[in-house]
């Protein structure tokens, strides 16, 4: 049930579609963190390179893309090695959807508390323990 939020700035021309990125880190949040597609959100956001600064300079004086992945997960599912792996993957993924991108590009993989995070109206501590019930008692 992980919250992507991309943040991201490229040139205009690019034949990237925000679909095509979405559907990049859904598949990169499944197949690494094994997250689940069906409950995996993203959200994207293009910012205007001139208003993009590393250092003192714009992307456009850069002439550079970069992004900012902020993702949310429920802290102690995924290990240092998951993490690491999915921090370098999806960078290289940017690279190629992006184009030739500024070092100063982040991603957050943001551990929160299960019982201090969830969806449909459950945290995913509850989740957990009812799942834990149920298979208790079969």
């Amino acid at each position: 049930m992980p919250f992507a939020h991309l943040r991201y700035s490229a040139d205009p021309a690019l034949q990237t579609t925000p679909h095509d990125l979405a559907t990049r880190l859904t598949t990169l949040t499944t197949d690494i963190l094994g997250k689940k597609p069906e409950v995996t959100a993203v959200q994207l956001e293009p910012v205007d390179p001139a208003l993009w600064i590393i250092g003192t300079r714009s992307l456009n004086e850069h002439r550079l893309a970069s992004f900012n992945l902020r993702i949310s997960i429920t802290e102690g599912t995924n290990t240092k090695d998951e993490k690491e792996r999915y921090v370098a993957v999806v960078y290289e993924a940017m690279q190629g959807l992006l184009g030739a991108l500024h070092p100063a590009s982040y991603v957050l993989v943001d551990e929160v508390r299960g019982d201090a995070y969830g969806y449909a109206g459950l945290t995913q501590e509850r989740r957990y323990i009812e799942a834990r019930l149920k298979a208790a008692t079969r």
